[in-house]
C-alpha cells in the first residue's frame, strides 16, 4: 500500500510541476486520482475542432461544466457520441447554466486533431471537442476510459465522475447518471449515485521509461 500511495505522489507531483492545478491527493472508489467532492484540475488554453481555444476559465460563467474524456477510435465512445450530442443540445444556449465539452488526449493517427475535426464536422457535434496532445488533462484528471465523465458544481468540485448512464445499449439505459448529477448540482446539492464504473476503451496514454 505504501509503495502504491508513493507512486501516485509522483504522478501528481510531475502533473504539478507541468502547470496544471490538482485536486487533493486521495482516490475515489474507481478514480485513481480525484474524489468525489474534490476540486477539479484547472487547464490552459487547449485547441478545439472549432478553430477556438478553450481554458477552463472559459467556462467560468457556467455554474455546471460537464467534462468527457472522449476519442474517435474507441468503439465505445464511437456509439456514446449521439447520446453525448444530445446532452450538448439539451443545454446549448447563452443563457444555459451548463456546458458539455469533450477532451481527446490519445496521440494515435486516428485520434490526431486533423481527424477529431473531420469526426466533429461528419457528426456534427454541438460541443467543443479538445485535444490536449500533452495528455496532462487526463492524467489529472485520473480519467483511464473512453468515454469517461466528470459533473462538476459551480465551485468546480467534482459531484459525479463515471459513466454516462447505466446501460452501453442506449435502447436499455434507465439511469442517466450524469443527467441526474447536472440536476442535482443546479440545486446545489449532491447527486444520490456520485461514482460509477466507466466502461470503455483504456486510454492511451504514453509509456514513460524508467531511467537506469
Amino acid at each position: 500500500m505504501k509503495t502504491s500511495h508513493n507512486i501516485v505522489g509522483l504522478l501528481m507531483l510531475a502533473v504539478c510541476s507541468l502547470g496544471i492545478i490538482t485536486a487533493p491527493l486521495q482516490a475515489g472508489k474507481y478514480n485513481p486520482v480525484l474524489d468525489v467532492g474534490d476540486q477539479a484540475p484547472t487547464w490552459e488554453k487547449l485547441p478545439a475542432t472549432d478553430g477556438k481555444s478553450y481554458a477552463s476559465d472559459s467556462f467560468k460563467d457556467k455554474d455546471v461544466l460537464v467534462v468527457a474524456f472522449t476519442c474517435n477510435s474507441c468503439p465505445y465512445a464511437v456509439d456514446y457520441e449521439e447520446r453525448l450530442n444530445q446532452l450538448a443540445q439539451k443545454y446549448k444556449g447563452k443563457d444555459s447554466k451548463v456546458a458539455v465539452i469533450a477532451v481527446n488526449v490519445n496521440l494515435i493517427p486516428a485520434d490526431s486533431l486533423e481527424k477529431m475535426k473531420e469526426r466533429a464536422e461528419k457528426q456534427g457535434f454541438e460541443f467543443p471537442y479538445l485535444f490536449d496532445k500533452s495528455q496532462q488533462i487526463g492524467q489529472a484528471f485520473g480519467a483511464t476510459r473512453t468515454p469517461e465523465f466528470f459533473v462538476l458544481n459551480k465551485d468546480r468540485k467534482v459531484v459525479y465522475m463515471g459513466a454516462m448512464d447505466d446501460s452501453t445499449d442506449a435502447s436499455k439505459v434507465k439511469q442517466n447518471y450524469v443527467e441526474q448529477a447536472i440536476a442535482a448540482a443546479l440545486k446545489g446539492k449532491q447527486p444520490e449515485t456520485s461514482e460509477t464504473i466507466a466502461i470503455g476503451c483504456n486510454v492511451r496514454y504514453k509509456r514513460i521509461r524508467r531511467k537506469k
